[in-house]
């Protein structure tokens, strides 16, 4: 079936681009949108992708309420959990630790049984899971427990800094889709924004929603004349990093602290976008 929609001043960058594949009887078919002077026709071949797209396009991003606590905090905890699992698949099939891994298997083996291997193996996995669980668990609850439990006060109290939701109806009830918050920062010589706490809901992802949010506090640092924004995330935030490439941000710096960082084998990137 072949759906079309209209939809006027949709604006990203001045660009948007929105790619849908799916398989439907072994063949793959995408759909795109293109920007055509004030409106962009939409091309479907699915109902779901349709469905997803106008909740993505109907969302609306406003500043934080108190109200908005609970569902906040929520999304914030789940979308960094969720780096755990992608973090403890990188740092186990790199070289270094493919090769330390068998080194063990074979050591345990040699100087026990098939049992003394295992158990040596358990101890290593169990290890780096431990370390890839904390570097973003513990920053949740470090979070929570600190900014996060107040944001009206550590956000929304100064004219230079924000925090934002996006937020859109789902089955009859309006829920929190993202967030996103910046903070102003003064150097010895400028003026620029910190842009922190970037969370996307899964319902929304590849939609557009994650660019629409940056690109909030990329205008919102613009009026308060910053000379630019800069933020800083992890490795194996694949789709993050690509997405502020995408935004205009460049990579300035690329560090990883001590302790449950380094075995974790994350990299934390400090990039920056110049206004």
């Amino acid at each position: 079936m072949h759906n079309q929609s209209s939809i006027e001043e949709l604006t990203c960058l001045d660009k948007l681009r929105i790619q849908v594949g799916w398989t439907y009887r072994g063949e793959k078919y995408k759909g795109e949108a293109k920007r055509n002077r004030s409106h962009v026709e939409v091309h479907f071949l699915s109902s779901w992708s349709l469905s997803n797209f106008l909740l993505a396009m109907q969302l609306v991003i406003r500043p934080y309420s108190p109200s908005d606590k609970d569902a906040v905090l929520t999304l914030y905890s789940v979308g960094m959990c969720e780096h755990i699992h992608p973090c403890f698949h990188n740092a186990m099939t790199s070289p270094l630790y493919l090769a330390i891994t068998l080194t063990l298997c074979v050591a345990g083996y040699l100087l026990s049984s098939v049992l003394g291997a295992v158990m040596l193996l358990g101890v290593w996995v169990g290890l780096v899971y431990y370390c890839c669980h904390e570097v973003y668990a513990a920053g949740v609850r470090e979070r929570l427990r600190t900014d996060m439990q107040d944001i009206p006060g550590n956000y929304l109290s100064r004219p230079d800094d924000c925090f934002w939701v996006a937020e859109a109806e789902v089955d009859g009830r309006a829920q929190i889709m993202g967030i996103v918050a910046v903070v102003a920062q003064q150097s010895e010589t400028e003026r620029y924004g910190t842009l922190t706490r970037v969370v996307i809901s899964p319902l929304c992802r590849r939609m557009g929603v994650g660019c629409r949010m940056v690109q909030t506090v990329i205008d919102f640092s613009k009026e308060r004349g910053f000379s630019k924004v800069m933020l800083e995330t992890t490795s194996p935030q694949i789709a993050a990093v690509a997405l502020y490439k995408k935004l205009g941000f460049r990579h300035v710096l690329s560090y990883s602290p001590f302790g449950v960082f380094k075995l974790a084998r994350v990299i934390i990137f400090r990039m920056e976008k110049h206004l």
